[in-house]
């Protein structure tokens, strides 16, 4: 049975998220609340977790995982990014963006596209995800949670609970989502490519002459 933890949105309480943290730093996986919509998270150390995480989704290791960050320096212990990459990333920062990128020794081979060695990283502009990031101290590995065969992610607290409860360890309930995916923009071949125009605007990067 899932761990369900009600946290306000704004004020979120710090004993529950710290249970949270401990229920991820023992290896399990959390439903998340972001700025996009519901993501499921796990450490991104344990093999097992990434695993599971995987299994939930129905998804191979040729699909990007993303890595939640707390803010732009620690992105870029796992990212090789140069300047022009930089000044982006610092425009759409915090934001419902998700960049491609190349990856750096940080991050698990397991974890990285087994080809590209590119690896998906954004920070959440989320109260409750933020406060989840400091509390851990560092980056936590997410994929938005979409189940098997359906398009939209699952945004009610109280229905992935249900229909999770025997395959993740706890839900943090906050309210619902926007329930619209981030914008992804792949980096690591140099010129910015928009994989996927979601909630984050291009305007803001300045990237609108790519739609």
């Amino acid at each position: 049975m899932a761990q369900y933890f009600e946290v306000h949105p704004q004020h979120p309480q710090t004993r529950l998220l710290k249970q949270a943290a401990d229920i991820l730093h023992k290896g399990g996986i959390v439903a998340l609340p972001t700025d996009s919509s519901y993501a499921l998270v796990c450490h991104l150390d344990d093999k097992d977790a990434v695993a599971a995480l995987r299994r939930i989704r129905a998804v191979d290791e040729r699909h990007h995982l993303t890595l939640l960050c707390r803010d732009l320096s620690e992105l870029a212990n796992y990212a090789r990014v140069d300047n022009r990459q930089f000044r982006l990333l610092k425009l759409g920062t915090p934001g419902p963006y998700t960049y491609i990128l190349e990856a750096t020794k940080e991050v698990p081979r397991r974890v990285s596209h087994p080809s590209r060695r590119t690896v998906g990283l954004r920070v959440p502009e989320h109260t409750v995800a933020q406060a989840l990031l400091e509390i851990l101290g560092q980056p936590l590995l997410g994929t938005t949670l979409i189940m098997p065969g359906e398009e939209m992610a699952l945004n009610d607290a109280n229905d992935i609970r249900e229909r999770l409860q025997k395959q993740v360890q706890a839900v943090i309930d906050s309210g619902a989502c926007p329930l619209e995916p981030t914008t992804v923009i792949d980096l690591s071949s140099g010129d910015a490519v928009i994989v996927r125009h979601g909630r984050g605007d291009l305007a803001r990067v300045g990237l609108e002459s790519l739609t």
